[in-house]
């Protein structure tokens, strides 16, 4: 493996999205990653459509650049088996309760144990600090406690709805993958490892909150929650003749230009609304009601024409289909058609950032339910006779 993590080892006990998304992230940038999984599997294995059993599509764009090995981590010699592997590893990760690592006697003592210099990275619901540490937690749990159905009722859904796609496993999941080449860095100045604890419910809210503590930063607040111009009914794709347009009119230059452009430059000097930043905030609801009234009186294509004239950032909303047909990425070779050994072509996208240095490798194929369990135990120095019998007591599992 090449990258900029080369020559490091995570063991990763993760299984859902959150965790196997950070790990992933890790593995893309040269890290090796040994997915450690029950002898059923991720449970995101079974998540379709799919072409074959335990081999779903969220499981595929999660758990690439990895490789999977089986260990029944509830019986004794499984234990042994990872505490075996721990020794030689940097990182191990895992997203169960805590409370469930400590019934398995896998803790951040028992790990140091076997290599003190070990980063132990946890990432869960809560933090263990307050009332809810015991507390079970998912995806649309942790987009319910940080607002985030409330702030789309608020800006003008008849009905609260969580965002739809899995926000706040994938967003905590970056916070993970930080927090853990953070720890692996002050490993490196002082050669200390560390447990380090990633909680959704918090890692969510400093996102949500840094946006929309708005007035209730202050004591005593200066205003109510909400930023204005995220919550105005407004903000959205404008309908224009044939289509919606995307566009953010924000600075004193834009909307000069953009007034300038449709033949109303007065407009820009004589309404007081549209002359300051901190005036279109104040209005931003009649602000945003104009340009959407403005918007479907010409087609997608005038706009774009004439928005790109004006310098003004401006797309055409797409479709999925219409990502997967985008001139810019197919340039780039951001889809690239990959042969995976049981599931065929598949489409595969690359890593999304360019270094100069360090280049990461193509990334591997997402791994079939314990394809590497020999190889990575060999490697830890078990005899195929050893192997044998963990297979047979049940401890362990191959493909």
């Amino acid at each position: 493996m090449s990258g900029p993590l080369a020559g490091v080892r995570v063991l990763d006990l993760t299984s859902v999205v959150m965790g196997p998304y950070a790990t992933q992230l890790l593995g893309d940038y040269g890290a090796d990653v040994i997915k450690i999984e029950p002898p059923e599997g991720d449970v995101m294995r079974l998540s379709g459509p799919m072409r074959n059993a335990r081999m779903g599509h969220l499981y595929l764009t999660t758990n690439r650049s990895k490789r999977s090995v089986v260990i029944d981590l509830k019986t004794t010699a499984g234990r042994e088996v990872l505490l075996t592997l721990a020794k030689d590893a940097d990182v191990l990760v895992y997203n169960i309760r805590p409370q469930a690592m400590a019934r398995l006697g896998l803790t951040y003592e028992n790990l140091s144990a076997a290599n003190p210099r070990i980063v132990y990275v946890g990432a869960f619901g809560f933090s263990q600090r307050g009332p809810y540490a015991a507390r079970p937690a998912y995806d649309d749990l942790i987009q319910g406690m940080a607002g985030i159905p409330w702030l789309v009722q608020q800006a003008g859904a008849a009905e609260p709805r969580y965002a739809p796609m899995i926000l706040a496993d994938r967003t905590v999941g970056l916070q993970l993958a930080l927090a853990v080449t953070s720890a692996l860095f002050h490993r490196q100045r002082t050669g200390r490892g560390q447990r380090v604890d990633v909680p959704m419910f918090e890692g969510m809210l400093s996102v949500v909150l840094g946006e929309h503590l708005a007035g209730r930063l202050f004591a005593p607040p200066e205003g109510s929650a909400g930023y204005q111009r995220s919550l105005t009914r407004d903000r959205r794709p404008y309908r224009a003749k044939d289509g919606y347009v995307c566009t953010l009119i924000y600075t004193d230059k834009h909307w000069r230009n953009f007034f300038d452009a449709i033949g109303e430059p007065e407009t820009f000097q004589n309404d007081a609304r549209f002359a300051s930043q901190g005036a279109r905030l104040k209005h931003i609801d009649e602000v945003y009601g104009y340009l959407s009234g403005v918007i479907s009186t010409r087609t997608t294509r005038e706009w774009l024409d004439l928005f790109g004239q004006a310098d003004i950032p401006a797309a055409r909303m797409y479709s999925i289909d219409d990502v997967l047909g985008d001139e810019h990425l197919a340039a780039i070779g951001y889809f690239q058609k990959s042969e995976h050994p049981s599931e065929g072509t598949v489409t595969m996208l690359a890593v999304p950032t360019e270094w100069s240095d360090s280049s990461p490798d193509t990334p591997r194929h997402a791994p079939r339910l314990g394809e590497n369990t020999v190889e990575v135990l060999q490697a830890a120095g078990y005899s195929q006779a050893a192997i044998d019998a963990l297979v047979e007591q049940g401890a362990v599992k191959g493909p």
